[in-house]
């Protein structure tokens, strides 16, 4: 049986969890999504972007690179509990945040990011969100961990990492501070 430090029952299921990233990893990893980002703008002739992160995970990665690229505006966060489209299905998240753009979107390049890419589920609820607030000039996606799984045509354009994982991993951005990533291994309980 796993150590009840790495491992927890739930439901019928033993979850184990193992550190994947440290600190330092995730910061290294921060380091190169800047600089990819900068690259990204540079090419893309885009000088003022506003950044939005998507909570939890998407805001604190978001935090970190909204410092490190020394943005102008502030960043802006959403909460895009109601514009899931598993909303009926996994019921509401009791602890909804709202969301927070302190300067308009409309005709804006917008640097939206998240910290695991699997589905695309969560860009699509927060691209409509964006779009509730009106029409920005473009959308670059930046994701700490683009990982298999995807159920709809969103592809980011910068990533930090795509590690190989099974179905049954499900990998965790934790913090805020220090930021790390976690692997879960869902496994059915022995009988």
């Amino acid at each position: 049986m796993p150590s009840l430090q790495n491992s927890y029952w739930k439901h019928g299921s033993v979850n184990t969890r193992n550190n994947y990233k440290s600190a330092a990893e995730v910061d290294h990893l921060i380091n190169q999504m800047v600089d990819k980002l900068n690259h990204h703008l540079a090419a893309s002739h885009i000088s003022t972007p506003i950044m939005i992160g998507i909570h939890t995970g998407g805001v604190w990665l978001a935090e970190r690179l909204h410092r490190q690229m020394q943005l102008k505006d502030p960043l802006g966060t959403l909460d895009i509990a109601f514009y899931r489209d598993d909303f009926t299905r996994i019921g509401m998240n009791p602890q909804v945040k709202p969301s927070h753009l302190p300067v308009t979107v409309e005709d804006r390049h917008i640097i939206l990011v998240d910290d695991v890419l699997q589905t695309g589920r969560t860009i699509r609820a927060a691209l409509n969100e964006i779009f509730d607030y009106g029409r920005p000039a473009s959308v670059i996606l930046a994701t700490l961990v683009e990982r298999s799984g995807r159920e709809l045509p969103i592809e980011p354009d910068v990533v930090g990492i795509c590690p190989n994982l099974t179905p049954e991993n499900h990998i965790t951005l934790t913090g805020p501070d220090p930021l790390g990533l976690i692997i879960k291994e869902s496994k059915h309980a022995p009988s």
